[in-house]
């Protein structure tokens, strides 16, 4: 469960004020959540307590005073190791996560693919799960009608698209998902480890659409681990540490700093990209 404060402020998405030239403003914020843990009593404790277990409240600082903007344009990628806040960071700017201290302002439509298959209603077709997501993306019917062939073309499922996602396979739900998010045309992108879905073919399309929509000069947040794609596709890169922004700068120099943290070479970040 997430901790309540009274400062905090869920993402909100506003029009452009004049000379702001962000489309996401990240300004003092924390998360922070609340985990209970059952602790098994002592033998004492268990007579006294009849048995019962004693529950223990641990806070986790997930994310911790963090500020930032990302201008419009800015293909930003979020490097960290496991554990340092960087899908919790991004689910507060999709508005999945209320802040616990702090603000997100957004400016723009926002499309995400922050784990595969996320939003999916299992017992509906990949067609059906298409139009519901188009027509919470603020899609017209119309509109929808003329992605809906981008979409299923891209994800290449064939009569798939009208089989129930239960019998989907996981490749299958993360081409799906990767081509719903990538077809939106979203003013913002937002993707959080899902650079590499499917076979090693579509992993190629999919890397090379992402390309191409950094080329169109829309603004796109990339959490991943695999450094060489993160050097090619962004523009900038921050690495977080312990729910903190530990550096920010060039692709290449957030990488190398990142990578002699791990104490790891260039042939161990070739690796991640399989």
């Amino acid at each position: 469960m997430l901790s309540a404060s009274d400062d905090r402020a869920v993402v909100a998405e506003a029009a452009v004020p004049v000379g702001d030239q962000s489309a996401v403003r990240v300004e003092n914020l924390s998360v922070t959540y609340r985990t209970t843990i059952d602790k098994r009593p002592t033998l004492k404790r268990t007579l006294i307590r009849l048995g019962r277990r004693e529950r223990v409240v641990r806070e986790i600082r997930a994310v911790r005073d963090m500020s930032f903007q990302v201008p419009h344009g800015t293909v930003l990628g979020v490097v960290g190791v496991n554990g340092a806040g960087k899908s919790t960071l991004m689910r507060t700017v999709a508005g999945i996560l209320p802040p616990t201290q702090g603000r997100i302002v957004v400016h723009g439509r926002v499309s995400t693919l922050l784990a595969l298959g996320v939003g999916f209603k299992n017992d509906l077709s990949g067609r059906d799960n298409v139009v519901l997501g188009g027509l919470a993306a603020g899609l017209t019917r119309e509109q929808l009608a003329a992605k809906y062939r981008e979409i299923a073309e891209f994800a290449e499922l064939g009569d798939f698209m009208d089989a129930p996602m239960r019998t989907y396979s996981a490749g299958m739900y993360g081409r799906l998902a990767f081509s719903v998010a990538v077809n939106m045309e979203p003013d913002i992108l937002l993707i959080d480890e899902a650079l590499s879905v499917g076979d090693a073919r579509f992993k190629r399309k999919s890397f090379e659409k992402m390309r191409e929509l950094c080329s169109q000069a829309r603004t796109i947040l990339i959490v991943s681990h695999a450094l060489q794609s993160i050097r090619e596709l962004c523009s900038e890169v921050i690495w977080m540490h312990n729910g903190k922004l530990a550096l920010r700068g060039e692709p290449s120099e957030v990488v190398e700093a990142y990578r002699q943290f791990l104490e790891v070479g260039e042939s161990d970040i070739a690796l991640d990209e399989d």
